[in-house]
């Protein structure tokens, strides 16, 4: 490929060549899964040479959590949409059903959200230099402790050290129950021969179930 690539002497020229450089990882995600993109899928899409891309990215890991970090974003303010105003509390554990059912759906709705958090520590963590990842963590924890506090101001009778986890802990359930979601294509025929579950289904069901039990466990130690 031959690439007509001149560097970005201004702030808004480099910001606007990175997030070409992401919308173009966002497409060949679109098609593929995490492990299958390359740094080639994303330059070619780009239009720039590899080594070029890598004068904005250290590495394709990197590209791929950058791409997290804005899921991360949108998800929250997605989740507080349609979360709402505060609702006062009720009877029957209604408020935490709620918001754990609002959670649930906010978060399987986001493909890419979950594809990513279940790559994140396992794969896209694994390559990515010191400088970046201490600007990657920093950004990360914001986010956990972004949806900890949507919850709390959504029921304000939970522990406070409850809300503190929760954050952390939905999105670890999510991590580590959507790989097994997306089976390969021989195991789903050996899960439907057996008559298991869909695994899709079993991780929606299973993500609804955890979140509620979770919330209902935290406000059954604050009484009404």
């Amino acid at each position: 490929m031959t690439s007509t690539f001149q560097r970005a002497r201004r702030p808004e020229q480099f910001a606007a060549r990175r997030a070409a450089i992401l919308a173009a990882a966002r497409s060949a995600l679109a098609e593929r899964g995490v492990d299958e993109v390359t740094l080639r899928d994303i330059s070619e899409r780009v239009g720039l040479a590899k080594s070029n891309v890598l004068r904005y990215f250290d590495t394709r890991e990197a590209i791929l959590l950058e791409v997290l970090d804005e899921e991360c974003r949108d998800f929250l303010a997605e989740l507080s949409d349609r979360l709402g105003q505060p609702r006062a509390r009720k009877s029957g554990f209604a408020n935490e059903i709620r918001l754990a059912g609002i959670l649930t759906d906010t978060l399987v709705e986001r493909r890419l959200l979950c594809e990513l958090l279940g790559a994140m520590a396992g794969v896209l963590e694994r390559n990515i230099a010191g400088e970046f990842a201490r600007d990657f963590k920093v950004r990360a924890m914001g986010s956990i402790a972004a949806l900890s506090e949507l919850v709390g101001r959504q029921l304000p009778w939970l522990p406070e050290e409850f809300v503190a986890f929760v954050g952390e802990g939905a999105l670890s359930l999510v991590a580590g129950m959507y790989p097994f979601s997306v089976p390969t294509e021989p195991v789903r025929e050996v899960i439907a021969e057996l008559g298991f579950p869909d695994p899709r289904a079993r991780f929606v069901d299973a993500l609804r179930t955890g979140l509620t039990t979770w919330l209902i466990g935290a406000a059954a130690q604050s009484p009404a």
